[in-house]
This record gives structure tokens, sequence and C-alpha cells, in this order.
């Protein structure tokens, strides 16, 4: 697998490429401005090179230039539920830091850690019992 690209925005990979329809999904969830008009800032990465990578892989494949604090995996678990569960990791963290998050709420997670408002931790301790943040 070759590095993920640079992006200024946080990357989305598509990990799962079992139905297109919940990629589609997906990409509608992200673009769709919340009750507020708020929207993540970006960049998704379909490339079936990242086909089955796993979180502890991610890690190794981010570019030196990537300044984001978020990477999000589009993965199984995704494309198995209609709220499209996204798994997001803190860059930030020394250790390993995962939550999921329903797509139409990525905006919540993206908004907030890239402008310093609110700090990771903040979020995984917001999960629903399901272990998805569904927002505050």
């Amino acid at each position: 697998m070759n590095q993920l690209p640079c992006a200024l925005e946080a990357l989305v990979v598509r990990t799962d490429f079992s139905t297109d329809s919940a990629w589609d999904a997906v990409r509608e969830a992200l673009s769709s401005p919340s009750e507020d008009g708020f929207l993540p800032n970006v960049a998704l990465v379909d490339d079936r090179q990242y086909e089955g990578l796993a979180p502890g892989q991610v890690r190794d494949l981010i570019p030196a230039g990537y300044q984001h604090p978020l990477v999000v995996l589009a993965d199984s678990a995704t494309v198995a539920s209609a709220e499209r569960p996204l798994l997001v990791a803190d860059l930030r963290a020394e250790r390993r830091c995962w939550v999921r998050v329903a797509a139409a709420q990525l905006w919540s997670i993206e908004n907030n850690l890239s402008g310093a408002n609110m700090d990771f931790d903040e979020f995984a301790h917001a999960v629903d019992d399901d272990g998805v943040f569904r927002g505050f």
C-alpha cells in the first residue's frame, strides 16, 4: 500500500468495497449540511489499494506533510449500518484513539478538532451505548 495522499482536509478513506451504494450514502451524508449549515472539511479517498486497510495500519501511511488532526475510515461497520458510522482516528494522540461517528455528524468532530475548539476525548466520552457518536 502506498502512503495516503497529502491534503489540507481530513481524509475519509474507503476501505470496504462490497457495495457502491453504501459509499454513495457516505458521500451524500458528508456533503449535506447540518441543520446549522455545517459541513466537514474532508477529502474522499476512493482507491482499491486501501481495501481492507486496518486501523492499526493507518499511522504508517500518513504522509509527512499531512497536518490535519484526523483520518477517517469507511470500513465494513460503516457499510453495515444505515447511519454509516465512520471510524475516526485522533492523530495527535500518542496512543491509538478511535471513535465511531454517524456520517451525518462527522462535521462536529472535524470542525471542532481542526479549529481546536474541543478535545477528541470530549467526543469519545459522548458516544452512545453502542459506541457511536451521534451529536451532543
